[in-house]
């Protein structure tokens, strides 16, 4: 038999006993869960996606004929709408098999730095992928300590370091920072690189609000700041989390260090179906903007569905909710939404062990949740 023992084990490597792997959220086998637990889109693609799809398979006239060719190393087609999307060149693109892909080659290729340099600075309440990136690529961090209300203060970023990464919206809270906040910490120190990860920026603003680009987006300030890089995905507020696809915006020596280090690890990140489809996604934002208003809508009915069951709701720019009860304990909470086939996110970490994240289903499904939840409350 094989041990899966560390200490036992004479084939790992040093690092692989060292790492501590990020643990994403329950994919039960089961389909008769109400998954609100990974903050997917309960809503469908463009049907645009499907289509260009469909055609892709079909491009040779046979069912294989295209998947038998490697896809475009660079994508190409899909920067150059991106690009187009921004206003930016070609050159200040960069694609990869979702944002977590893409977040962790700009570690590699933009964050690591030699002994004794300054820190990475990270919130201390975040997307805990980034800690997991600094102890893979032993890269040397500080936990910035967000306020008494969660809200990230620019000023506590003011101390010495080479770069920031954080998220924005973030996650698990769901606090957005203003554009003028990201600015004033761009210009804090022109030499330190600062990385906004915009995983759930598509949710942030009104409903109403039909402008192209979300205008809680600090991507616009790629073209003014060359100490910036945004990474956004398709897998939220496009319904595309299983094509995975991802990208990043920012000054065209940041892409460059960043196609370096990913032409030495694939070649080949994005598939051809994920290409064409994330393309077609692209070109239907009637459907985009459709969507990204329905979560809206839904989110704060699930916010006000909460607290009239006596939760305290953090203000949500995602498309989830973070929450706690006065009175009850989350865990059980969570335990007792499972039991009934219901799953939601519980962290248990000190600082916010008492708070449930929720991602945003159906209207229907978050009325289920409320149900549940009345259940729990009283018994």
């Amino acid at each position: 038999m094989f041990s899966t023992d560390v200490r036992m084990n004479p084939y790992w490597s040093p690092l692989v006993s060292r790492l501590q792997p990020y643990t994403p959220g329950e994919q039960p086998q089961l389909e008769d869960f109400i998954k609100l637990n990974t903050n997917e889109n309960p809503l469908p693609p463009s049907p645009r996606v499907l289509a260009a799809i469909t055609a892709e398979l079909h491009r040779e006239g046979t069912e294989v004929g295209a998947l038998r060719l490697y896809p475009d190393p660079q994508s190409l087609a899909l920067k150059a709408a991106l690009a187009q999307r921004f206003d930016l060149n070609v050159d200040q693109v960069f694609v990869g098999n979702g944002s977590d892909e893409v977040l962790a080659l700009s570690f590699p290729a933009l964050l690591l730095r030699d002994a004794g340099a300054p820190p990475l600075l990270v919130p201390d309440i975040s997307y805990s992928f980034y800690t997991t990136y600094c102890r893979l690529y032993d890269v040397d961090y500080r936990s910035v300590p967000l306020a008494e209300d969660f809200s990230l203060c620019v000023e506590d970023y003011r101390q010495p370091a080479r770069s920031v990464i954080f998220a924005n919206p973030n996650a698990p809270t769901g606090l957005l920072l203003s554009l003028d906040q990201i600015r004033r910490l761009l210009e804090m120190k022109p030499t330190r690189l600062v990385v906004v990860d915009e995983a759930y920026i598509d949710f942030a603003g009104e409903a109403e609000c039909t402008d192209a680009l979300s205008a809680a987006s600090c991507a616009p300030l790629v073209r003014e700041y060359p100490n910036l890089l945004v990474v956004q995905t398709f897998s939220k507020g496009r319904s595309l989390a299983g094509l995975r696809v991802g990208y990043a915006l920012g000054d065209a020596s940041l892409i460059e260090a960043m196609e370096r280090v990913k032409n030495s690890f694939n070649s080949y990140p994005l598939d051809r179906l994920a290409q064409v489809g994330a393309l077609a996604s692209l070109e239907d934002d009637a459907h985009y903007q459709a969507v990204r208003q329905t979560q809206i809508q839904t989110r704060e009915q699930l916010a006000s569905g909460l607290r009239a069951l006596g939760f305290e709701v953090l203000p949500s720019s995602a498309n989830f909710v973070f929450a706690r009860h006065p009175a009850c304990d989350a865990a059980k909470l969570f335990s007792g939404l499972r039991e009934r086939r219901i799953l939601v996110r519980h962290f248990q970490t000190e600082r916010i062990a008492r708070f449930l994240r929720i991602s945003v289903g159906t209207s229907t499904q978050c009325t289920l949740l409320c149900e549940a939840l009345a259940e729990l409350i009283k018994n």
